[in-house]
């Protein structure tokens, strides 16, 4: 018995042609990496829900549009990071960013690193809490152009090609912002007094 593995293309299609499931499937395939993008813009699991829901809305009205110069995961990933740079522009504070993203669960909570490792001493766990601090000020800080491919890079789920879609930036730039953005904030930090950064 052999196992049909279906494309996104044809489940587009399916949905294109009234079937709503095949649209369904396209979320389920998607959600993780459209939550995670759109967790590193936000930084918060409530606001990064809203947003994903939001996206994928957006992504089945606009499903028509849909030309296939991308793959639909591309696609749709652009529509989810327009949808929460939108929705951070429209808030009036910044939300606190996650500076070393944590895998998540589908109810948004992290998992057993939310607890500190039991042989860690106290000064080491505040160490390591004033150092994630610095870390995030430190990003937080940055010029948006620098910021977010570095926390889209940071969530691990992007290449380089799907951070530049995402961004509508080529790639070549999206290193060198990337890069960039890295040296301010190992530099912020050394002017904060951690000498032993990168």
């Amino acid at each position: 018995m052999s196992i049909v593995c279906v494309t996104d293309a044809e489940l587009v299609e399916r949905a294109r042609n009234g079937e709503p499931a095949a649209f369904g499937d396209l979320v389920d395939r998607h959600r993780s990496a459209v939550y995670r993008a759109v967790l590193a813009a936000l930084g918060s699991a409530a606001d990064a829900e809203d947003a994903a829901q939001e996206a994928f809305l957006t992504a089945y009205r606009r499903l028509s549009t849909f030309r296939g110069d991308a793959s639909f995961k591309t696609w749709l990933l652009t529509i989810a990071w327009h949808q929460a740079i939108n929705q951070r522009r429209s808030l009036t504070r910044w939300w606190r960013l996650v500076a070393r993203p944590r895998a998540v669960d589908d109810a948004g909570s992290g998992g057993d690193e939310d607890f500190p490792s039991r042989d860690r001493s106290p000064e080491d766990a505040l160490g390591d809490a004033r150092l994630d601090r610095d870390i995030e000020a430190a990003i937080r800080e940055l010029p948006p152009k620098l910021r977010d491919p570095l926390l889209l890079a940071q969530s691990g789920d992007y290449k380089y090609e799907d951070i530049g879609a995402m961004l509508q930036t080529p790639v070549g730039t999206i290193k060198w912002r990337m890069s960039e953005a890295r040296r301010v904030v190992k530099e912020q930090l050394r002017q904060r007094g951690y000498s032993n950064v990168g």
